[in-house]
């Protein structure tokens, strides 16, 4: 026989008031115990790059930190290919559970402009959880071939009196050292001839050969041949100049106010993931990033801590994507 507290109990879920409310309160009350039960086993984070480049070295660095706090370990899933389409498109299609995230590069973020439409749509597929580092640019001379290019002026002018024959290289066709040095050109109404490389080592190992006398870099393909002297940092594409190279003053300051080129990464999840994990996991990373040896960490290697919030992460996304793409079909650029 029922007890009188289920008997009343039945009735009062009979009144239509009542079971609305009850119907409203189950989602909430599950999606509170998930996000308490968050994370109950190892969370992947695909990499859409090889091991050991700036990517990676970044996502490592901050994964190990978050992986303590989140009492779960953050396993690195290296996917490369396709400028990262390889990896972001295994991540669209990964369960939206809380279980698998992405870190997003500017070349993955562009990628549908040089490739054409991929198989996911980087605004619809994914919801930002935060930005994580910035990766300055950095122009770089080998100080062989052009002992008297000391600073961007001395190469313009160097650019503009060998008739656009100078040659610069980067690390590929559509990498964002080829879109800087494209931007850069039209603004200084000067020319130059791309012999793109694939991949930033052997660019720079042709550089420091001499086979190509000046590249736009990320920091952390030449900061140790610049400390080393084998190659001359004449200008920073950032808007600020950058701690690790304080005596180098950026394009801005040498004649081209507003300039502001910075490649970032920032940590991105499937659409569709509870947003108290977004929530939990953005709360993390902004405290990983605020830990003084993180920050050492991802500034030995020449990137920077730079936390930002997913609605500042995803505002980011669309003005370099609509400003990088406008350089692309403006110099016609392709991955070829």
């Amino acid at each position: 026989m029922a007890s009188p507290v289920s008997r009343s109990a039945f009735r009062s879920l009979r009144n239509p008031v009542r079971r609305a409310l009850v119907a409203l309160a189950l989602p909430l009350i599950a999606g509170s115990a998930f996000a308490q039960a968050w994370p109950a086993k190892p969370i992947t984070l695909i990499v859409p790059f090889p091991p050991g480049g700036p990517t990676d070295v970044a996502s490592r660095i901050v994964a190990q930190k978050m992986s303590v706090a989140l009492k779960q370990n953050i396993v690195i899933d290296n996917r490369s290919g396709a400028s990262g389409t390889v990896g972001a498109a295994a991540a669209a299609r990964a369960p939206s559970d809380g279980y698998t995230f992405v870190m997003l590069a500017t070349p993955t973020l562009l990628a549908s402009h040089l490739y054409g439409p991929t198989s996911y749509d980087i605004f619809k597929n994914f919801t930002p959880v935060g930005s994580v580092y910035d990766l300055p640019i950095v122009l770089v001379v080998n100080p062989k071939s052009l002992p008297d290019v000391t600073n961007l002026q001395g190469l313009i002018a160097k650019a503009k009196a060998e008739g656009g024959k100078l040659n610069y290289t980067t690390a590929g066709a559509g990498s964002f050292g080829h879109l800087t040095t494209e931007q850069l050109k039209t603004i200084g109404k000067f020319d130059m001839q791309h012999v793109p490389y694939r991949g930033s080592a052997p660019a720079v190992t042709d550089l420091i050969g001499g086979q190509v006398p000046a590249m736009f870099s990320d920091l952390v393909g030449v900061l140790p041949h610049i400390r080393a002297e084998k190659l001359r940092a004449i200008a920073v594409g950032s808007g600020q100049r950058v701690s690790l190279l304080p005596d180098v003053k950026t394009v801005a300051e040498q004649g081209f106010p507003g300039f502001d080129a910075t490649s970032w990464g920032g940590l991105l999840a499937p659409a569709g993931t509870p947003k108290d994990v977004i929530d939990r996991m953005s709360a993390e990373l902004k405290t990983a990033l605020a830990d003084k040896q993180v920050q050492e960490k991802l500034e030995s290697v020449g990137s920077f801590a730079a936390y930002r919030t997913p609605e500042q992460t995803g505002t980011r996304m669309r003005q370099d994507f609509e400003r990088w793409g406008k350089v692309i079909r403006d110099n016609k650029i392709t991955n070829q």
